[in-house]
């Protein structure tokens, strides 16, 4: 059988910056739940290509297809790791989904600036969010102590890797679905219906801050599942 004739089975999770893969931990219990097997890219957020690379290690030991959902920066990252063959559908989480030859940073021109979203940048040229700011432009609807945890593990991201392009683009040739918080605060609205319809893929709006997989774990599961049921007979 080729991988889209199989029953798919398999999840692999990729996070975006400033975050690790523990906070997919809701959307983990309830996959496996149900069955799934799920595996968590943990990012090095130093370049594009390091990411990619990560996540091409974690796609080349899934035993069948697999769906392939990216958060946030996640998504450019799975624009790109997503032509592996084992990948059978994608999923975009509140994520950027760039065109091939399209940067990360091309996405948010002609949109609305995001004030609540603040990234102090080091001067060896890594970003962090702003301490004060990081729970009103990352995770306004979770505890303040979730918000506090989150803040104070966050993993800085090289800021040069909004500048690369990515050399192909996955969503063209394998079916998407989108998440899309209703209350992200790291992107404007606009920018993310915009971006998720321009690759066709099937939008879920779900009332929620840009940690959306933590916060509407449910939810995302759902849309993965949902995904994993159709990928096979969408293209």
């Amino acid at each position: 059988m080729t991988t889209t004739d199989q029953e798919i089975k398999n999840v692999v999770l990729v996070h975006g910056a400033f975050a690790d893969g523990s906070g997919w931990r809701g959307v983990h219990e309830t996959l496996t739940s149900r069955g799934y097997r799920v595996t968590i890219v943990q990012n090095p957020l130093t370049s594009l290509e390091d990411d990619v690379a990560a996540t091409t290690r974690v796609l080349d030991q899934q035993d069948g297809p697999a769906i392939l959902v990216g958060h946030s920066w996640g998504g450019t990252v799975i624009t790109e790791a997503g032509v592996h063959p084992n990948v059978a559908g994608l999923v975009y989480v509140s994520a950027i989904a760039p065109d091939a030859g399209e940067t990360t940073a091309q996405q948010y021109e002609g949109f609305a600036p995001t004030p609540d979203f603040v990234i102090d940048v080091a001067e060896d040229g890594y970003g962090f969010l702003n301490h004060d700011k990081f729970k009103a432009g990352f995770a306004a609807d979770t505890s303040d102590a979730d918000a506090a945890f989150l803040r104070d593990s966050q993993i800085p991201i090289n800021m040069t890797v909004f500048a690369t392009p990515v050399k192909n683009a996955a969503w063209r040739d394998k079916p998407s679905w989108a998440v899309i918080a209703a209350d992200d605060r790291a992107f404007d609205q606009a920018m993310l219906q915009h971006m998720a319809k321009r690759i066709g893929a099937e939008i879920t709006n779900v009332p929620a801050s840009h940690a959306l997989f933590l916060t509407q774990a449910g939810a995302v599961a759902d849309v993965i599942e949902t995904a994993a049921q159709n990928a096979r007979s969408a293209r």
